[in-house]
């Protein structure tokens, strides 16, 4: 019976550890996405559209090319207005995505205001690109 409770004590033990390195090996991938989302998010307010393009993980890019970006952000983002205030809201760290191959991913949710929007919810996927590197794989606003 001694036997049987050490067995269970160690177990639950090595699963607490592993657990916990798995909780920190998250939060460090998520403070990497959240840094690269802030970065690109700057460009896409500058309006420096090419720039996001160039910046956004292999995936986006053969998804939508360099023009189709361009014009899209043109036909919605100059409407909204200047950012005003945006905060983050949520981030989630997933292996898996609907439509998109396994890999790392952090889909961020950001409260945003823009001068002609006051309540807007953007949504910002980066991606662990093949090089290592977390890049933008989607961008959504609702």
């Amino acid at each position: 019976m001694k036997n049987r409770w050490v067995a269970v004590l160690t177990i639950t033990v090595l699963s607490s550890i592993i657990l916990t390195g798995v909780l920190q090996a998250n939060e460090v991938a998520e403070k990497a996405a959240v840094t690269a989302a802030s970065a690109w998010l700057s460009l896409v307010d500058e309006g420096n559209y090419v720039e996001s393009w160039n910046q956004a993980s292999g995936f986006f890019k053969a998804a939508v090319t360099q023009e189709q970006w361009q014009q899209s952000l043109r036909a919605f983002r100059p409407p909204l207005g200047k950012v005003v205030a945006r905060k983050l809201k949520s981030k989630q760290y997933t292996r898996t995505l609907p439509g998109a191959p396994d890999g790392e991913y952090v889909v961020i949710q950001y409260e945003t205001t823009f001068e002609n929007k006051q309540s807007a919810t953007e949504t910002v996927t980066p991606m662990l690109d093949k090089d290592g590197i977390w890049r933008v794989s989607g961008y959504y606003i609702k």
